[in-house]
């Protein structure tokens, strides 16, 4: 990673303000007044010692805030109008200490030094347009919600140029074999260890490391981040390492490029080979990335289960292209000393395992491409959206691009959470879209299950083939909770920047794109009409919904504290949005 400039740091800074003051309004971290007194839409924050903040915004659905460039000015003016300063201004208002306040200023440097290092690369619309999945994940924003979305904070300036998504690198995963009494092994059926490590590595590789374990019938292998083998476990499996039930076994030969996750990354040298999910060490929006022991050894279980209800659905098998990514092989290593201490902060429960999901790569027909769906935010350098690009090269006029791409996403998302209960974490990152030859979507892959599949109380028919291990690692909610996956991972969390970005880039107004999404969800309820007691409990077109409020989690929740647990809910709330899909508000558009 270069180290930023003078220009593309205060780039970095004035995105990051703007950020500061829309979601922190949004959430109500800070509370915006009307200053009549300089103009319409003209907004104060008052934070007290004679300090304020001015702006100008409009505002726009669930309430959200857009900032008029340019706009945001400090009084009085010394010449620091850059997001530090406004976070250190609003420190009273928002109730840190000390420490927190030093961990904050640590983790929006971080960021904004990672969000040089993006505008150092940028490029136009037409060139992200032409990127395949992998390169295109090096030039994506991160989090669209949270101000603090690229801390990162565990690596050092080198290990950001080595490790970070945005520096575009390569990464040799190291191996290791660890005893059984370690380590367990998990497959989907028809996979067991042998068969992946066949799949997985070459058969020179495989001779090589083998020459180094004093028995392989007890041992099993698994790949490590270099980072991570650094970090934490030559020091604190040291003891395992010690007395041989850890070996190193050496460096893999295929090169790997890390995902926006970080901890999972894609092969760069065999993309039809399996993406690895590995801990690291660090702590990023919000929690540290380790591996949970007992989601990753249920992993596989899941991805079975999952498969079992697409493959047993002729609409999902046959009329949708709907792919849950199949997490089919994990190794979930445990520590025993660690184990005896319940109580300790959950990295330590996180420390060494690995999982392998299928490629997107293999999903592809000729001429396909990948997308995140968080990548349809991306602006180019020349200040041109890469949706109007996509739109502008499918031939399509931008309500009917939008009508497929909605098509696209949401009925499997939807017939998994009416007909079986099961919510996915379809975020921007976890939901990849794929595009026909001509840039139209035509079909949608989602990840991230053993602890992110979330399913209703009680034992249901439909979660009949779930395994024990299974059904004790997925967390239950009451049906409006669980249609948060819809209402807050994608219409909040999504729709709710990618609505005004379609208004400014595409020409479709706001109101007609929820209009769009709303008939997208119509048509799958008319297909399914003896399903209706399930909209109801759902509630995808209540009036309101709770506002998840992730800066508000990070940084009033404890979110730079270790804790015993992670968070188990969906996140912080705070008070109410209204829903842009409640008939109400339709008729009113």
């Amino acid at each position: 990673m270069n180290r930023p400039t003078r220009d593309t740091w205060q780039q970095a800074g004035r995105r990051l303000l703007t950020k500061a003051v829309e979601e922190f309004a949004y959430e109500e971290l800070l509370r915006p007044e009307p200053d009549p007194a300089s103009g319409p839409d003209a907004y104060r924050l008052e934070l007290g010692d004679g300090v304020r903040w001015t702006f100008r915004a409009t505002r726009g659905t669930f309430g959200n805030w857009r900032l008029v460039d340019g706009t945001v000015r400090r009084h009085p003016d010394d010449g620091e109008n850059g997001p530090e300063r406004l976070l250190l201004d609003a420190r009273t208002v928002l109730g840190w200490d000390g420490p927190t306040t030093a961990e904050v200023l640590r983790e929006l440097t971080s960021t904004r030094r990672a969000e040089a290092e993006l505008l150092a690369r940028a490029r136009t619309a037409a060139e992200l347009a032409d990127l395949d999945h992998l390169e295109l994940e090096a030039y994506q924003d991160g989090h669209p919600c949270m101000l603090l979305n690229k801390g990162r904070l565990g690596f050092a300036a080198s290990d950001a140029a080595a490790y970070a998504p945005e520096s575009a690198g390569a990464v040799r995963l190291l191996w290791a074999a660890v005893h059984t009494s370690l380590a367990e092994y998990s497959g989907v059926p028809g996979l067991d260890a042998e068969t992946l490590l066949a799949e997985e590595l070459d058969e020179e590789t495989r001779k090589r490391f083998a020459d180094l374990v004093p028995d392989p019938a007890v041992y099993v292998w698994l790949p490590v981040h270099p980072f991570h083998w650094d970090e934490a476990v030559e020091t604190l499996f040291a003891p395992y390492l010690a007395d041989g039930r850890i070996v190193l076994l050496g460096e893999g030969p295929d090169r790997y490029r890390p995902l926006q996750s970080i901890r999972t990354l894609a092969n760069l040298d065999d993309p039809a080979r399996r993406n690895v999910k590995v801990p690291l060490a660090i702590r990023n929006t919000l929690v540290w990335r380790g591996l949970s022991t007992e989601p990753t050894r249920a992993a596989p279980d899941v991805t079975a289960w999952l498969h079992a209800l697409r493959d047993g659905d002729a609409y999902l098998r046959d009329e949708l292209r709907f792919h849950p990514l199949g997490e089919v092989a994990s190794v979930a290593v445990r520590h025993p000393l660690y184990e005896a201490v319940r109580d300790a902060p959950y990295r330590y429960h996180e420390l060494l395992g690995a999982v392998w999901r299928e490629p997107v790569a293999a999903l592809l027909r000729d001429g396909e491409r990948a997308r995140t769906m968080a990548a349809l935010l991306k602006i180019g350098s020349d200040g041109r959206a890469l949706a109007a690009e996509l739109v502008a090269r499918s031939g399509l006029d931008a309500r009917a691009w939008l009508s497929r791409f909605f098509a696209a996403l949401l009925p499997g998302l939807l017939h998994y959470l009416y007909r079986y209960g099961v919510a996915y974490c379809p975020h921007g990152e976890n939901t990849v879209i794929l595009y026909d030859a001509a840039d139209i979507p035509v079909g949608v892959a989602v990840k991230d299950f053993a602890e992110d599949v979330n399913l209703l109380p009680g034992h249901r028919p439909e979660y009949a083939g779930l395994s024990p291990r299974a059904d004790a690692v997925l967390l239950r909610w009451p049906a409006g909770e669980l249609a948060h996956s819809l209402l807050s991972a994608v219409f909040a969390g999504h729709f709710r920047f990618f609505a005004p970005l379609a208004e400014r880039h595409l020409g479709v107004p706001e109101p007609e794109f929820w209009a769009l999404v709303r008939a997208e969800i119509e048509r799958y309820h008319a297909r399914f009409p003896e399903l209706a007691d399930r909209f109801e409990a759902f509630g995808l077109f209540a009036p309101e919904f709770d506002r998840v409020a992730l800066n508000r989690e990070q940084l009033l929740g404890g979110g730079f504290h270790d804790r015993a647990e992670r968070d188990e809910g969906f996140d912080v709330v705070h008070g109410t949005v209204p829903n842009p899909l409640a008939p109400i508000l339709q008729e009113q558009r």
